[in-house]
């Protein structure tokens, strides 16, 4: 598939078909995430996989009781090293570079869920500190996304975009 079609095709998918995930599938995924760059290559992220039904329907009371992420085939949640990146890039590593790492895995990974026949669902409602006391996650490590992905048991109309002339600007 070409990106732009991929690009075209990513949605929000909140309903999901009661259907396993391939291993390959999940390997492509964590491969794409682990693809996507990083500041300074310091890579200040960290990837949870949930497989488990129990464990993924504690993080539907977490995430404002959003039920579908219990119906996904797997569950990301993206976290965000802030030491790490801070080591090379004190304070604005801690505070921006480390969220951007994660973000950018994040993205990819949706992508290749996309490319690969699945959808996601971007979901950054959650109570960070429950997250964190779930996985059993540093103190230090910022929860950025929890993504939901399996087989999408709907077909979401596109979303209209704003128009490029109202986005960019050129100086």
């Amino acid at each position: 598939m070409e990106i732009l079609e991929v690009l075209k095709k990513r949605h929000s998918i909140r309903r999901f078909k009661d259907k396993g995930i391939e291993e390959e599938k999940i390997k492509a995924i964590l491969e794409a995430a682990n693809s996507a760059p990083s500041a300074g290559n310091l890579q200040a992220r960290k990837i949870f996989l949930i497989k488990n039904n129990k464990k993924k329907q504690e993080f539907v009371e977490k995430a404002l009781r959003q039920g579908f992420i219990a119906e996904a085939g797997i569950v990301l949640i993206f976290f965000a090293n802030p030491q790490r990146s801070a080591s090379k890039y004190g304070q604005r590593g801690e505070k921006l570079y480390c969220i951007q790492d994660a973000t950018l895995s994040a993205a990819y990974a949706w992508l290749q869920a996309v490319e690969s026949g699945l959808g996601a669902c971007w979901v950054g409602a959650f109570d960070d500190e429950t997250v964190k006391k779930v996985l059993g996650v540093k103190e230090d490590w910022q929860p950025i996304v929890i993504l939901p992905i399996g087989y999408p048991d709907e077909k979401p109309h596109s979303t209209p975009r704003i128009h490029l002339n109202d986005l960019v600007h050129e100086v």
